[in-house]
């Protein structure tokens, strides 16, 4: 009876699968005392077995997916990642653990968000220093992404970005420093929770529209589907022959990293207003890292055909818009989007 009753235990464990990208939880250097590295110079299998504690949390399986660092992240790693994760959630099982580089994790949390159709956990980790450093932050990071993908609490959140016993939320997660262990904010609504010991505390539900509640979806999607949507970033005395010359090679949609409020100069606005009238769509953002940028304050949206990106950062706000246009060119429509997402 008792082996019985172990046996029930052991089988109750809940069923983790990591999918690995690379990054700098998976880097090694040539040597302690510097600081360049090489992403992804470890498998998955490498990263499971250097933190042996897993096996204790949940029965964990592995599965490479890329091995580059997240500097060239590009959408077909991400559609391959999005497919394989919802793939395997239709499954049994249980929650899903990307390994990514730190740079544009923020990037895929959000596009996941977007177009995974479970309410399974999603936990994105990294590491801000590479596997062979003293004191590399990537076994502590792994196994609280894997405490986490096993807790029920989590289910329902959409994806998150897990790093030095915070949590994130996609819509909010921001890299906020090139080195420092504490990188990733949510500066704008704030962290959704912490870990302590492998236990997670939440603060906050996530109230945007995301995943199994998201329009979007990417199944029998290629590169080719995704509209070509370029970022360009206002400074002082910034002109309009960026904007044109994208106009001209055919982009589809423009996010302007704004000054202030999603603002610029006036021959960059003149630029994005004659963009609109050739059928792009035109995003204002901010590149200050955080803040909101609402219709018609400084720029008379409504006139001139553009969309305020609300809370997104530029880059975030590329994504929707890139998916959004594979629905539909109205500006109102796509600022409806930008309003609920």
């Amino acid at each position: 009876m008792a082996l019985v009753l172990l046996a029930s235990v052991a089988q109750a464990k809940p069923k983790i699968m990591i999918l690995a990208t690379g990054g700098t939880i998976a880097g090694a250097q040539a040597s302690t005392t510097e600081a360049g590295y090489k992403s992804g110079s470890f498998s998955v299998d490498d990263l499971i077995k250097a933190v042996p504690q897993l096996k204790d949390l949940a029965d964990i399986s592995g599965e490479q997916v890329a091995n580059i660092g997240s500097q060239t992240m590009n959408h077909e790693v991400w559609l391959k990642l999005a497919k394989r994760v919802n793939e395997v959630l239709k499954g049994d099982t249980d929650g899903v653990v990307i390994t990514h580089g730190t740079d544009t994790m923020e990037e895929t949390a959000y596009f996941l968000s977007l177009v995974v159709k479970s309410d399974k956990p999603v936990i994105l980790v990294g590491s801000m220093r590479p596997a062979t450093a003293i004191s590399a932050d990537g076994p502590a990071n792994l196994y609280d992404a894997v405490a986490l993908a096993a807790n029920p609490d989590a289910k329902g959140r959409g994806p998150l970005v897990v790093l030095n016993d915070e949590i994130h939320y996609a819509h909010e997660a921001q890299k906020t420093n090139s080195t420092a262990l504490d990188t990733f904010k949510s500066p704008n609504r704030g962290r959704a929770g912490v870990m302590n010991t492998g236990k997670a505390y939440f603060f906050s539900q996530n109230t945007v529209r995301h995943t199994t509640k998201s329009e979007f979806a990417v199944d029998g999607k290629e590169v080719k589907d995704l509209p070509w949507v370029e970022v360009v970033y206002s400074y002082a005395n910034f002109g309009r022959d960026t904007i044109d010359f994208l106009v001209g090679k055919g982009v589809k949609g423009i996010v302007l990293a704004g000054v202030g409020d999603g603002n610029s100069t006036d021959a960059a606005i003149a630029g994005l207003a004659d963009a609109v009238k050739k059928g792009v769509a035109v995003v204002r953002a901010t590149r200050t890292g955080s803040g909101l940028v609402v219709r018609n304050v400084e720029v008379d949206d409504d006139k001139l055909g553009f969309i305020a990106a609300m809370e997104l950062n530029p880059q975030k706000a590329r994504i929707l818009l890139m998916l959004g246009l594979m629905k539909t060119k109205d500006p109102k429509a796509l600022q409806t989007l930008f309003m609920e997402y």
